[in-house]
């Protein structure tokens, strides 16, 4: 069966907050980091199987601690991961990334669940979800 290479980046705007990220091609856990330090690269060969799949970018371990708030209510200092660099067999998603990545999350619990569009930060405790389909480049043809 031939593969298709899934690759990407995850970095961190504070290294030291312990923020964490899993990353799962369906139910398959590609990475799973408690603290984020140093960007850490990953990459993963899946199969071309005619199939639907659902890339995951899931941050955790975030608290009310780690954004600091004025009085007036404006965010003067926060943590946060960044996703960048996610490609298909070295082609590069960006816009593609934006236009149909999901984020989903609730403030970290201070407000009901929302489903957002992703511009590559999660700072909020929540799943950043891909939908697409095999063979890779077919579904990058029609996405493009």
């Amino acid at each position: 069966m031939t593969t298709s290479k899934i690759s990407g980046a995850i970095g961190t705007t504070n290294p030291s907050i312990p923020l964490g990220i899993e990353v799962w091609l369906d139910a398959q856990q590609l990475l799973n980091q408690d603290h984020v330090i140093d960007t850490i690269e990953f990459e993963y060969d899946m199969p071309e199987d005619n199939e639907n799949h659902e890339l995951r970018f899931i941050m955790k371990n975030k608290t009310a601690e780690h954004t600091v708030i004025s009085e007036s209510g404006d965010i003067i200092k926060d943590a946060c991961l960044t996703v960048s660099g996610i490609a298909f067999e070295e082609i590069q998603l960006n816009q593609i990334f934006t236009d149909n990545a999901v984020y989903t999350h609730d403030f970290n619990g201070s407000q009901p669940e929302t489903k957002d569009k992703f511009f590559g930060a999660l700072g909020c405790n929540g799943t950043v979800s891909l939908q697409f389909t095999t063979p890779i480049y077919l579904w990058l043809l029609e996405h493009m």
